[in-house]
């Protein structure tokens, strides 16, 4: 049944690549707004105006942007031929990936916290963990374009 996806693989493939973009915009932004979120007086109309850019950045775009991004993946994942199950590139993308969505809930935790006043961290454990999805990043791309094992 797969196969008959083979004439749409590269559709497939640039709904993939688009959406795995948005969702990994929105992965390097909103932890940026949680440290302009810390710089703000609870209560604050300036932190409410936060709470609702979160709060739509998470799930307007974010959660659907991931969910097309592993809809798209698993679609090309499943297409026959596509990967070589036997390397080992492949595991070490998919913990990355993994590694990306377990951020992501992070952040949907530190955002529910904000928006209930009990944000427990600083702007500096928001600026350090805003790395985060850049180095899993990379490891996803090294691991789809190189295929280094």
């Amino acid at each position: 049944m797969m196969g008959m996806l083979w004439p749409w693989v590269l559709w497939i493939k640039a709904f993939h690549i688009m959406s795995m973009v948005a969702w990994m915009a929105g992965l390097f932004y909103l932890p940026r707004l949680f440290v302009y979120h810390c710089q703000t007086e609870v209560g604050s109309a300036e932190s409410e105006r936060f709470k609702v850019m979160e709060y739509k950045l998470l799930r307007m775009i974010m959660l659907p942007a991931m969910c097309c991004t592993f809809l798209f993946g698993g679609l090309l994942a499943m297409m026959p031929g596509l990967i070589d199950w036997h390397a080992g590139w492949w595991l070490t993308k998919l913990a990355a990936v993994f590694g990306l969505a377990g951020f992501h809930g992070a952040c949907a935790s530190w955002r529910r916290a904000f928006a209930q006043d009990r944000n427990t961290h600083d702007e500096r454990f928001y600026r350090m963990a805003n790395e985060v999805p850049t180095v899993l990043m990379m490891i996803v791309v090294i691991m789809i374009v190189v295929r280094p094992f």
